[in-house]
């Protein structure tokens, strides 16, 4: 899956991405205390993983 299409995702340990312009960071919530960050890139966004999970969740 090259994930071109809407709804399409990446996963991996450490993901490089690049675009014309990003958005403000936010701050989400993932599990319990945890907290995240969220930015949008927009206008020519690409992401390649740089780095694999050490374990993949089967699906």
């Amino acid at each position: 899956m090259k994930g071109y299409d809407e709804g399409d995702s990446i996963q991996g340990y450490r993901i490089r991405a690049e675009a014309r312009k990003i958005s403000d960071p936010r701050v989400i919530a993932k599990t319990g205390r945890h907290k995240a960050q969220r930015i949008i890139l927009t206008e020519n966004a690409e992401a390649i993983i740089e780095r694999k999970l050490g374990w993949i969740p089967e699906q």
